[in-house]
């Protein structure tokens, strides 16, 4: 444990020789080793600050009235044991004090920020159809707010040449890159002078941010793309070729797909594996679907090899609570969910407590549901996807 780890895009190929468990002979005498945790969407409806000015009544602590501490708690434990932690904050923040917007034009509290920190999170991508919502001013609202609370951040700019450098961290001695590119929103487009502060999904670009990062001593690249259709849980026709293509013309280690928010399937395509979709990593949808609410983190073991790194995948499925919605004067059933929460499922199965059976029954079903999109083009077999266990 410790700190030690609809259009579209995909993942590539410096990475070779990889296998689920690499041999000894394989194995790198001395070789470094690190561990990636990446969940999926980060979206706080106004249903969710509410939750946060609940809670706060409560603690006492947060700011300006906000504390979402105590939603996004239940992961903290997995998300903090990863030496790199990557986050996907997919609207602009504006002040503490609001106001603030929902869908379709997002504006959220930049509490949510500090929370993502302490959780553990250390760096975020930030390309989205929503990172231009309330343009530019916005923008370098939420990359400030993100320096200020040590979020490493990628995927926008406060400046033309902001957007030309490369988020490289030190991994337990390993040059690790994040790169972050989505479509761009046919509601609010940048316009064409500030066309730099967002990066938009193109493969030529990708190809250049990936030469300019191994430039820079890029030993690992890791891709967050932000693609796909919502609501299906299986990727596009437009998703797999890209994905195709990037994985035999570029030489990116690892992709990290958004966008769907539901769950889609982890892949190992020529030799390197892509996330489709994480799903939701926190949200709180107008019209739930229960799909909606189930995400997962995806966690990703890169071991260094005589011939490059290995990288095995694991993940572990989440589901957020949503307390019924009651009429005025009504009380909730007994056993109930009451508050909005982030819920680390096998968690909860494992330490069911005084859990109502019901709820233990929609806890299996996230867990079964998830496992069946995450396996669903042929990852368990061969490629070797397992849940991962915090500790192991």
């Amino acid at each position: 444990m410790g700190r030690s780890l609809a259009v579209l895009v995909a993942l590539g190929g410096l990475v070779a020789g990889c296998t689920s468990e690499p041999t000894e002979a394989q194995v790198k005498p001395g070789g470094r080793s690190f561990t990636v945790a990446a969940a999926g969407d980060v979206l706080i409806h106004p249903e969710l600050v509410e939750q946060a000015a609940k809670d706060a009544e409560k603690t006492g602590e947060g700011q300006a009235g906000l504390d979402f501490g105590p939603l996004m708690a239940g992961v903290k434990p997995v998300i903090s044991e990863a030496d790199l932690a990557i986050c996907h904050m997919e609207t602009p923040v504006g002040t503490p004090k609001g106001p603030f917007e929902g869908y379709p034009e997002f504006l959220v509290p930049p509490q949510i920020l500090t929370t993502l920190k302490d959780v553990g999170y250390d760096t975020c991508s930030t390309a989205s159809n929503h990172t231009y919502d309330h343009g530019l001013k916005a923008v370098r609202r939420t990359l400030d707010a993100m320096d200020e609370v040590g979020l490493g951040h990628t995927g926008s700019a406060r400046t033309r040449e902001e957007a030309e450098q490369i988020n490289i961290r030190d991994v337990n001695g390993v040059k690790v890159a994040h790169l972050s590119y989505s479509w761009e929103s046919f509601l609010n487009p940048t316009p064409e002078k500030e066309r730099w502060a967002f990066n938009r999904l193109s493969t030529d670009d990708i190809k250049k941010a990936e030469s300019r990062a191994r430039g820079k001593g890029a030993e690992v690249v890791i891709l967050s793309v932000h693609w796909g259709l919502e609501h299906y849980n299986e990727p596009s026709v437009p998703q797999l070729a890209l994905a195709e293509r990037l994985t035999k013309e570029t030489g990116i280690d690892l992709v990290i797909g958004h966008h769907a928010h539901v769950v889609q399937p982890i892949q190992k395509l020529n030799g390197r594996w892509i996330a489709y979709s994480l799903g939701n990593q926190v949200a709180r949808h107008s019209s739930p679907t229960g799909l909606t609410e189930e995400g997962a983190i995806g966690w990703f073991e890169f071991r260094e090899t005589a011939d490059g790194w290995d990288v095995r995948a694991r993940y572990r499925t989440t589901l957020v609570d949503i307390p019924p919605e009651l009429e005025p004067g009504k009380k909730a059933p007994e056993g109930a969910v009451e508050d909005h929460r982030l819920v680390d499922v096998q968690q909860a199965l494992d330490n069911p407590g005084d859990l109502s059976k019901e709820r233990l029954a929609r806890y299996q079903l996230a867990a079964d549901r998830t496992r069946g999109f995450l396996y669903n083009r042929g990852a368990p077999g061969g490629d070797g996807l397992e849940e991962f266990s915090p500790g192991t």
